[in-house]
């Protein structure tokens, strides 16, 4: 079952880029913003690490956090966080578990990890959901989904 609009955020753990543990229960109370993407260092997904960094003080600014999210190692994650100066979380999906519990779709007739953005404001609840390979206009929808729900 895909997340829907008006679903609760899904407790879930899941291991940080420095390997430590991460508890959705630590977001709980402010809103979030979950963007799952398709690999550490693409193109695609640098322009859009680097966006929502970029952003990242308008999303603090809200109260609101952000996490990528994808199936590469910690170790990847930590080199990609470190080497574009990322300011959130990044988390492992390698066995795909969060994919299939958010109900992430694959692109390209299934060769690919989908990229979908998820906002859930401060009581928790998904109040967005952008669905596009295109890697562009995730930050600003998810911003905009923010401000029009304080």
């Amino acid at each position: 079952m895909a997340i829907q609009i008006g679903d609760k955020l899904p407790n879930f753990k899941a291991t940080k880029q420095d390997g430590s543990a991460f508890d959705s229960h630590e977001i709980h109370e402010k809103p979030v913003v979950i963007y799952f993407y398709p690999k550490d260092f693409t193109p695609g997904c640098t322009t859009q690490a680097c966006s929502f960094r970029d952003a990242y003080q308008d999303f603090q600014d809200l109260g609101a956090e952000v996490i990528g999210v994808s199936g590469d190692s910690a170790t990847s994650h930590q080199s990609f966080q470190q080497k574009y100066k990322l300011p959130f979380i990044l988390l492992s999906d390698a066995d795909r578990k969060l994919r299939r519990l958010f109900g992430v779709p694959t692109a390209l007739f299934g060769l690919l990890p989908g990229r979908v953005t998820y906002v859930f404001d401060a009581k928790g609840n998904c109040i967005y959901i952008f669905d596009s390979m295109s890697a562009k206009n995730h930050i600003g929808k998810a911003l905009e989904a923010i401000q029009k729900s304080k």
